[in-house]
């Protein structure tokens, strides 16, 4: 990829946000577990950064997906994931199927004042029972009259219990069959102040600590079926198109992290005495050093490809899942390497990669398993059992 002036002010432009305005307070907000998310969103979206691809007529950018890349890498250097990965909800993951399909009205009361940071957005994908496996949700949305009836239950909602809306992943049609699973579908917009939407708890995680995560039930939530996104029973298709930009973010964020860690490793070891040399100057840590800086940048490659793609039109189905079980793997990888040449102060809290190990261990999770990935990667190769037999 070929970055303008235009990508590097707005890298800059967020970088500049985060020093004044996140990293200050990131420590804070872990202890209370929670991060003032109105509140950011605002500064994001008075910077013009919260509708980068999104259409002018409703308050974004309309700039190419380049410059969303160039943001979630940015995003990176926010030093706690939660307030990050509560970013980029807002602007990858509950917008785009709403930007793309959504109706004129819905826009005008959704996705503009999401845009404009007055409003926090939700996706709802995951429930206890369908995680990876989206075509396994059991949230329905019957139909009645002009309304839909909404009963389930939604897991792992970032901005749950600060949100105003969700973008929700429903069963439209009885249709349970293997392949009706994947026509039965709608996503809907359910304003999360609807009577029948309640928050059951605020999870209590691992990482991510800051970013509130909740548990949310429906019972007999009426929304009209204006509220609809796109066509009925095509929200599994919606969903799959929306999760190639959130695997995207997913990488862009990740890498800046992962940079981070290894940065802040090799200033430790620089310094930090061991039987009277610093610890960098063993082989055996400037070599891992390098070796992971050199699996981060190839991680990037694949990114870049990807979105360059993507900006031709091509479908990067099988690139981008590359690119998402690669952070996947870096995730596990970076953190746990680099803590093991910090020794004691390690395991310490006050130091950036004890949180960035708990931060990033999700990544290998969370948007698509990478077991999954590798399922997705198979049958775009043409070698998956499943996908030989149809032939």
């Amino acid at each position: 990829m070929l970055f303008t002036q235009q990508h590097q002010e707005l890298a800059r432009t967020t970088e500049r946000i985060v020093a004044e305005h996140i990293n200050p307070y990131v420590d804070e907000w872990e202890k209370a577990e929670i991060y003032p998310a109105h509140d950011v969103m605002k500064i994001f979206a008075e910077a013009g950064l919260l509708g980068i691809g999104k259409p002018a007529e409703f308050g974004g950018l309309d700039l190419d997906f380049s410059y969303e890349m160039v943001f979630a890498e940015a995003l990176g250097n926010i030093r706690a994931n939660g307030v990050s990965t509560s970013i980029g909800v807002q602007t990858t993951m509950c917008t785009p199927a709403l930007a793309q399909h959504g109706n004129d009205e819905l826009k005008r009361n959704y996705l503009a004042p999401t845009i404009a940071g007055e409003l926090v957005g939700c996706i709802g994908v995951s429930e206890l029972s369908a995680g990876s496996d989206v075509a396994q949700i059991k949230t329905t949305a019957r139909r009645d009259g002009d309304d839909y009836i909404i009963n389930g239950s939604k897991m792992w909602i970032t901005n749950g219990v600060q949100g105003d809306w969700i973008c929700l992943l429903a069963n439209t049609s009885t249709d349970s069959s293997s392949g009706g699973r994947h026509r039965n579908k709608s996503l809907i917009v359910v304003p999360l102040k609807a009577k029948g939407v309640s928050v059951s708890r605020k999870l209590d995680k691992l990482g991510l600590v800051c970013s509130d995560t909740a548990e949310l039930f429906f019972d007999d939530v009426r929304v009209p079926v204006g509220n609809r996104i796109g066509e009925e029973n095509m929200g599994f298709t919606y969903q799959m198109e929306q999760f190639q930009e959130e695997r995207m973010f997913a990488v862009a964020r990740g890498l800046r992290v992962l940079d981070m860690v290894i940065e802040d490793t090799i200033e430790y070891t620089g310094q930090r005495q061991v039987f009277d040399i610093p610890v960098r100057d063993n082989q055996v840590v400037y070599h891992k050093l390098a070796e992971l800086h050199t699996e981060v940048e190839a991680c990037r490659a694949v990114l870049y490809q990807a979105a360059e793609r993507y900006l031709a039109g091509e479908d990067v189905t099988k690139l981008a899942s590359m690119g998402k079980y690669m952070i996947g793997k870096l995730a596990l990888k970076v953190p746990t390497e680099c803590m093991q040449f910090w020794g004691g102060q390690g395991v310490m809290n006050e130091n950036y990669v004890s949180r960035a190990y708990r931060d990033m261990r999700v990544t290998a999770i969370g948007g698509g398993a990478s077991e999954i990935m590798l399922e997705v990667i198979a049958k775009s190769m043409g070698i998956h059992p499943g996908k030989r037999s149809k032939r």
